[in-house]
């Protein structure tokens, strides 16, 4: 009788790595699941349409084609062809400027105090924009947007009763409500509607593409410098740039005195 294990059981030992799964072989070097990984991602955005069963099967195939013309190469000996020595020369150099520029840049150490202090003093220039909190009501024509409107301002029914009544919006469910917008957010009708009226006004009918909106105004937010909080990771990356901008310009100056530039 045959002994069944883990291992055997599933066809795999489980302790291997999937990503290190030989997916083919060329020349007796393994291209694995990894391998196919690394490319797709090095495509970018480009990348995510080959991130299927499809588009990975295809990658394999380019690095099968890819492996096969490595080796070829190798073989007729096309690395000593001085074309090919230009090229690697080029190749080398470009490498070589952007590792100094990495190194350069990647000295550059900031610090939280570095990003209070840049909070600081441009706290002036952060600011949040305005918003407002507004309700609608919304329906399909203008005779029964201002039957629910007068039903409002006679207080027969509230704003928030008539909008779960009335509304064909979903917002209907919470009263109305469409929560914080700022400017440009919604279509320009409401938009302009909302950022003119005065906290507790109700206006309408406001006719939009979507039909007839009898809005209420919650509340006004003035624009104000934003928490330094939610704001420290922009801040830092922001921060981070000046400083490694400002390292490479320095090293470029120093540099000019060392080596003799000369334009013509």
């Amino acid at each position: 009788m045959a002994i069944i294990t883990p291992g055997n059981a599933f066809g795999a030992d489980l302790g291997q790595d999937p990503a290190k799964k030989p997916l083919a072989s060329v020349g007796g070097k393994p291209i694995t699941e990894e391998d196919v990984t690394r490319y797709i991602m090095a495509m970018g955005r480009n990348g995510q349409a080959y991130n299927n069963p499809q588009g990975r099967a295809a990658v394999l195939e380019q690095l099968i084609a890819q492996r096969l013309f490595l080796l070829d190469a190798q073989r007729n000996l096309m690395e000593r062809e001085p074309a090919f020595k230009e090229q690697l020369a080029v190749i080398k150099e470009q490498l070589l400027m952007e590792y100094a520029i990495s190194k350069c840049v990647e000295a550059v150490k900031v610090k939280d105090e570095d990003v209070k202090a840049f909070y600081e003093a441009h706290k002036d220039q952060l600011n949040a924009d305005e918003t407002v909190n507004a309700s609608h009501i919304l329906v399909d024509s203008e005779d029964k947007a201002n039957e629910i409107l007068a039903a409002i301002q006679n207080g027969d029914i509230s704003f928030e009763d008539a909008a779960q009544q009335y509304s064909s919006c979903p917002s209907s469910q919470q009263g109305g409500n469409l929560g914080d917008f700022g400017r440009g957010q919604m279509v320009p009708e409401f938009d302009t509607a909302c950022f003119e009226m005065t906290e507790g006004e109700v206006r309408g009918p406001v006719q939009t593409q979507f039909g007839y909106h009898i809005i209420k105004l919650n509340k006004k937010n003035e624009a104000a410098p934003m928490a330094y909080e939610d704001i420290k990771d922009e801040l830092y990356a922001q921060v981070t740039r000046e400083k490694q901008q400002a390292a490479y310009q320095s090293k470029v100056n120093q540099l000019k005195i060392l080596y003799p530039v000369d334009k013509y």
